[in-house]
């Protein structure tokens, strides 16, 4: 009988071929599952035929994890229920929900404390109430998309501007379900089952043992959602946060919610000098504790969103910044009352001057009404870039934004910095450089006007990975690798490496048809180890 979830590809679905990377893919069919059982039911038809699975969410990464090569997309933003919430015994809530859960809709629902509890168990229903009693709480993990799905940010280990103090993604899931290729389920629980060394034990609910060698290398001491998350003796849930889509599908995830602040303010320092800049940005880190966000934007960014404010009227209420500004650094402080927050800023001024900038050159947030200006002007900035390669796109198709993801230790932040500039002015290439500076993160932006630029640019990327693994670094911080970053991971760990996540996976998904291409390329059949 022929199974009515999957459907065959048409015109229908053809923005389900692409993702926020502007990669363009191809699929024979594609399936809209909205439970657990539909999950299974789907890939007990699909997976013994040898079609590729390409697993979606919203859609909104930028390594075309997301966009299929061929067979099979499922996708599961209708799986988008909130399921269930616990309060323990120290008094934390925790939410259980289906991957399709939007970031926006679950931020809107904590805030308004607003959830549909009519399929909830009287547990649940419980810590509702106590949840409706408590302060204020918030999931912290924000990537600038926030139509993302929980189950997208949990595939990529994705975080945003608030992992500089909260961490990514992975340190607020408690608990997995995930369904595997054959159907089976496992149902992983933070804090409930850990590696021997490297040696994994799991058992599915239905009653199979795997046995999974974990690889050999050692993770970077930085930020990092680069390959498996990999240690020794290593929480069985960490090995499927950040797993790219390639071991088995996320059914249901339990995040954890923590206390907002009591006070939030937001500060955009600007400097006629980058230098200046990036000397702040390391006094800040050593001398400020309450100091949640640290975002950058370089002279270049700034320019680009200039001449979007002068000629696109959806940019034209953002403030004016001074054609002398050359760098900009937004700082996001969380405190727990007032006093502490205007010593905060206090201090923020001192360090600026101390940097060789000056106090003035600032813009400060204390209401809601205001940060969500600065917020504009922060999200303001990708998404002019995204707008002028979009119009030199239709010039020359190829054309495309060259973004990179990576991350060093904090000891070299002045020297990637340093090597960005010089390296881009050596090849004569447009930019636009910003993101997390706070953890050594930075979004380089390489803005081809040509396919010459562009191949060049492809060139440059592959020296700065080489580069940036030999300072400790990490080729992806948060967006996972994908399949546009999957050859960066080979430099980043080597093929000896790369071959030991091919045999983690296989144990997973014997066939290599989960998330084909992403994370990492596979060796040649007939090439030697």
């Amino acid at each position: 009988m022929k199974n009515s979830l999957i459907r065959p590809m048409s015109n229908e679905f053809f923005e389900y071929l692409r993702d926020e990377s502007r990669t363009i893919g191809n699929a024979e069919s594609i399936s809209f599952p909205k439970s657990e059982a539909d999950v299974i039911d789907i890939l007990r038809d699909i997976y013994p035929k040898g079609i590729p699975i390409t697993i979606q969410g919203g859609r909104t990464g930028l390594a075309a994890g997301a966009v299929p090569n061929g067979g099979h997309i499922m996708n599961l933003s209708r799986m988008n229920s909130i399921t269930a919430m616990r309060c323990d015994e120290k008094g934390d809530f925790f939410i259980a929900l289906q991957p399709g859960v939007a970031l926006s809709q679950l931020r809107k629902q904590i805030e308004s404390r607003k959830f549909d509890t009519s399929q909830w168990s009287e547990e649940s229903k419980e810590a509702f109430l106590e949840f409706c009693k408590a302060p204020e709480h918030f999931f912290s993990p924000d990537p600038t998309e926030t139509s993302a799905t929980i189950g997208g940010m949990v595939s990529c280990n994705a975080s945003g501007a608030r992992s500089y103090y909260y961490g990514p993604t992975r340190k607020h899931i408690t608990a997995l379900r995930i369904v595997l290729c054959d159907g089976q389920t496992l149902a992983i629980r933070r804090g409930e089952l850990f590696a021997d060394g490297r040696i994994l034990n799991l058992s599915t609910e239905q009653g199979a043992s795997i046995k999974v060698e974990l690889p050999t290398y050692k993770m970077p001491k930085t930020k990092n959602a680069s390959g498996y998350y990999i240690e020794d003796n290593m929480d069985a849930i960490d090995l499927f946060i950040g797993s790219d889509g390639t071991l088995g599908i996320i059914t249901e995830i339990e995040v954890k919610l923590l206390p907002l602040p009591q006070v939030i303010w937001g500060v955009s320092c600007f400097f006629e000098r980058e230098r200046d800049a990036i000397e702040f940005v390391v006094a800040v880190r050593k001398q400020l504790k309450c100091v949640a966000v640290i975002e950058f934007f370089d002279g270049d960014a700034l320019t680009i969103l200039r001449c979007q404010k002068a000629q696109n009227k959806a940019f034209s209420q953002l403030p004016a910044v001074e054609e002398r500004m050359n760098a900009a650094i937004y700082i996001e402080i969380h405190c727990e009352d007032e006093k502490t927050a205007v010593e905060t800023i206090m201090k923020i001024g001192s360090i600026m001057k101390e940097s060789g900038g000056c106090e003035e050159n600032t813009w400060v947030a204390r209401n809601d009404s205001d940060r969500n200006q600065l917020l504009f002007f922060r999200h303001a900035i990708p998404e002019s870039v995204n707008m002028l390669i979009d119009q030199r796109k239709k010039l020359d198709p190829i054309i495309t934004k060259l973004g990179t993801d990576m991350s060093v230790p904090d000891k070299h932040l002045r020297y990637i910095m340093n090597m960005y500039h010089s390296t881009l002015q050596e090849m004569g290439l447009q930019s636009a450089i910003w993101g997390h500076i706070g953890d050594n993160h930075l979004h380089v932006n390489i803005l081809p006007r040509s396919k010459e630029d562009y191949n060049l640019g492809k060139k440059l990327y592959e020296q700065w990975a080489i580069e940036v693994t030999k300072l400790g670094g990490a080729v992806s911080a948060e967006h996972g690798t994908g399949k546009l970053k999957a050859n960066f991971l080979t430099v980043m760990y080597g093929q000896n490496h790369i071959d030991e996540m091919a045999s983690l996976k296989a144990a997973f998904d014997p066939k290599t048809l989960l998330g084909a291409g992403n994370m990492f390329i596979l060796r040649k059949e007939g090439e030697c180890k």
